[in-house]
């Protein structure tokens, strides 16, 4: 990289995805059930299937949300430098977005949508299960999702600044934008771009049906276009069509410069062509929500590799953010990430 490309550099990472505010509330099976809902699955709904759930859910907590931007928001309290690109509409729940992101000093200029869909929202059902760990019994928080997309399918090249893009090590993507071919579009300008200006690219497969929808595409872009690979251990699977890990393992090496696995409480593994970075999870307590922490996972490993660290520090310190916001209801950090930097 030469003098002037570094001097270019304003931000860590850029993020790109779907922008919405996340309503969260506790539930059980059977609300699920009636609801028509998978538990521990992502259910695309409309607006009018939005408003009828939201109307029998109980107390809700409201906060900004969309798999990326959370990433944005954790890198930002670790202290890192970031862009967000997303697309909201000029109304409540987009004013609410542009004011979380304001607030956590994530750089947000994506112009909002005028007289169309209204801002994306996600339900967030949490469900607690009792289970047994040899004489202790634990709680286990899982969350089920019902997304109504609204103003964030507008995404369109447009949106795409590619002075961001061209400022920014590397730009971070998620897979659900390949549900919309105009987003579709967007993201292959924003990697193109990257490209040209030596910067990296990170891609998260974002949920095991998302894989389904695209399996094709996901792998071609894998090996012809990214850099970074996020992918819990269900999407992996998916994406393979192979029931057994460490048939993947092998396979994941080179097919990218880095490919990250994470695996709830069995930790995360880091790949790359020539080391294997088995990861141990951080133990928690208590786990209130798991919505997140995958999300906070990649903050910690982005933010850790743009600094310098090595795989290896890179894999503690996001497992580190992830193990914080499970502890509370929300995919959003509470406390300030940079305290997690004292205990690398």
């Amino acid at each position: 990289m030469s003098d002037n490309e570094k001097q270019a550099i304003q931000f860590d990472v850029v993020g790109i995805g779907n922008a919405m505010v996340d309503i969260l509330a506790y539930t059980n099976d059977d609300f699920l059930t009636k609801s028509g809902l998978i538990r521990g699955a992502t259910t695309l709904i409309d607006e009018k299937k939005a408003a009828e759930l939201y109307k029998k859910m109980g107390t809700a907590t409201e906060c900004s949300g969309g798999s990326v931007a959370n990433s944005m928001a954790g890198i930002a309290s670790l202290g890192g430098v970031v862009a967000y690109i997303g697309k909201v509409a000029n109304d409540q729940l987009g004013d609410t977005f542009r004011h979380d992101m304001k607030t956590l000093k994530v750089n947000f200029t994506t112009k909002p949508l005028e007289g169309g869909a209204s801002t994306a929202s996600c339900l967030v059902l949490v469900t607690n299960e009792e289970k047994v760990q040899g004489t202790k019994e634990i709680m286990k928080a899982e969350r089920t999702m019902a997304t109504f997309l609204g103003a964030c399918r507008s995404l369109t090249e447009a949106d795409i600044d590619e002075e961001i893009i061209k400022n920014s090590k590397i730009t971070y993507l998620e897979g659900y934008l390949w549900d919309v071919e105009a987003a579709k579009k967007a993201i292959n300008k924003a990697i193109e771009i990257a490209h040209a200006n030596n910067r990296k690219v990170a891609f998260s497969l974002s949920d095991p049906f998302c894989v389904e929808r695209h399996r094709e595409a996901f792998m071609n872009l894998l090996k012809n276009n990214i850099d970074i690979l996020f992918a819990n251990e269900t999407e992996i699977k998916s994406l393979f069509r192979e029931k057994d890990l460490r048939m993947i393992l092998p396979q994941l090496k080179g097919i990218c410069e880095i490919a990250v696995v994470t695996r709830s409480d069995k930790g995360s593994i880091i790949i790359t062509k020539d080391e294997i970075h088995n990861i141990e999870a951080v133990k928690v307590a208590e786990v209130y929500d798991v919505t997140g922490a995958g999300d906070l996972y990649a903050s910690g490993f982005l933010y850790g590799l743009v600094k310098g660290f090595d795989l290896a520090k890179c894999g503690k310190l996001a497992g580190l953010a992830a193990a914080e916001v499970i502890k509370y209801l929300g995919a959003r950090p509470l406390a300030k990430l940079t305290d997690l930097l004292k205990l690398l």
